[in-house]
């Protein structure tokens, strides 16, 4: 009798594992295409966005939302049945609507969005000034529920290459062990930043890396001659051993 409870005990694990992955596996897959690290600011981004089963756990109809702050921008939505594009419409502004229905919709969703590279309103050494790639939300009657948000770093030459000289100035700070005066003109350096004014940035920084590097010097220095003194040192007491030696094996005993 145990091992038939037993059995069926297993069953029940058994089918439950199964109903619990047929759930699962079917759920709305949002794919993000290749989406850049950082871009510059005015250029002209492409990337694309594909929604899988777009009615698996979701209502017969809902409402696609995209938003972005890139400029210029254009919206591509192509609706495709098992790789036959099914519809497709194109959308000018940052942010656009598109209803889908599961009796004429199909099973992919792909939205290709391009546009170019806001302007930064405000910097921030850290954290790095980014902005809104994309913003997908379901809309399914008065409720709103995001699927996929994306962010990228923008920048201007003049404030990656601040960024540059402070990332380079921090890493040698950190690795002299700091020191107030190249602390303090790193603090300055990103200050200067947070500020726009990247010529203070740069300046600072070179500072900083320039104190950090003659710190380092210097304990290198210290603990070279540190060592010097202790080599000295020890062999000062093996000399002085090897004397007291050989004085006392040169004096005569009292049976002489």
């Amino acid at each position: 009798m145990s091992w038939i409870r037993s059995s069926k005990s297993a069953a029940l694990v058994v089918l439950l594992a199964l109903s619990l992955a047929v759930g699962t596996a079917g759920a709305i897959s949002v794919s993000p295409g290749e989406v850049p690290n950082e871009t510059q600011v005015g250029e002209t981004v492409t990337t694309t966005v594909t929604i899988e089963d777009p009615f698996v756990d979701m209502p017969d109809q809902w409402t696609l939302q995209g938003s972005t702050e890139l400029r210029n921008v254009s919206w591509t939505v192509t609706v495709r049945q098992q790789g036959e594009q099914v519809s497709q419409e194109t959308f000018g502004d940052q942010s656009f609507e598109h209803p889908l229905n599961a009796s004429n919709n199909g099973d992919t969703v792909v939205v290709e969005l391009t546009g170019d590279t806001p302007a930064i309103e405000n910097y921030t050494y850290e954290p790095a000034e980014t902005y809104t790639l994309y913003d997908f939300e379901s809309i399914q009657g008065s409720s709103t529920s995001g699927l996929n948000t994306t962010s990228v770093h923008h920048y201007t030459n003049a404030s990656k290459s601040a960024r540059l000289a402070i990332d380079n100035a921090t890493e040698a700070v950190n690795a002299s062990g700091g020191g107030s005066e190249a602390q303090n003109d790193l603090d300055q350096a990103i200050s200067a930043y947070d500020s726009g004014n990247f010529d203070n940035a740069e300046s600072n920084a070179a500072d900083a890396q320039d104190q950090a590097e003659q710190a380092e010097q210097s304990a290198q220095r210290t603990q070279t001659i540190l060592m010097v003194v202790g080599a000295l040192v020890v062999l000062a007491i093996i000399g002085g051993g090897i004397y007291y030696w050989r004085s006392n094996q040169n004096e005569p005993t009292k049976l002489q």
